[in-house]
């Protein structure tokens, strides 16, 4: 799925565009089919952005946004019984799941840029971004589970795989 606006048949003025209306309430704009593609596209590039962040540098050093204490905590309040390391779709998506996501979410209104912004998120953590390992999520449902898959240590199987081959490579030169 790594396109450029060119292949995706967007010239730089239907990129601008694209990109100006990504800027815009979902309501501002019907199903837009080149919206969506340069939605889908700006998710994609920040999960592999992602996904190579924490294959390089050791997750329980990573600070996410500036306010990745209260995010914690305010998660872990709300849901300290979540299994973050294998998500459930339904812990994400059923409707008693949404009426108790809510309220977390809003509080994070202000705070946290473009809080309620879709984003893509793994369900295995161990495992990178694919079609069965994804799911859309809000952004401060991305930052709450990431950072706590970071700090909680589930995050260091993904550092630990990237690793392997350059110390096996160490060991072998």
């Amino acid at each position: 799925m790594a396109m450029t606006m060119a292949a995706a048949g967007l010239g730089p003025g239907e990129a601008a565009a694209a990109a100006h209306a990504l800027s815009l309430p979902a309501e501002a704009f019907g199903n837009d089919p080149r919206v969506e593609l340069a939605w889908a596209m700006k998710a994609h590039q920040h999960a592999q952005v992602y996904f190579n962040l924490i294959s390089s540098v050791d997750p329980k050093f990573l600070n996410l946004t500036k306010v990745d204490d209260q995010i914690y905590s305010e998660f872990r309040k709300s849901f300290k019984d979540l299994k973050i390391d294998v998500l459930d779709p339904e812990e994400l998506k059923s409707e008693p799941a949404k009426e108790k996501w809510r309220p977390f979410c809003l509080r994070f209104e202000g705070v946290v840029e473009d809080f309620n912004y879709g984003t893509l998120l793994r369900l295995d953590c161990r495992q990178g971004y694919t079609e069965e390992n994804t799911i859309f999520a809000t952004r401060i449902q991305f930052f709450a589970i990431e950072i706590a898959r970071n700090r909680e240590g589930c995050n260091s199987v993904v550092y630990g795989s990237a690793r392997e081959p350059a110390v096996e490579d160490a060991a072998s030169g």
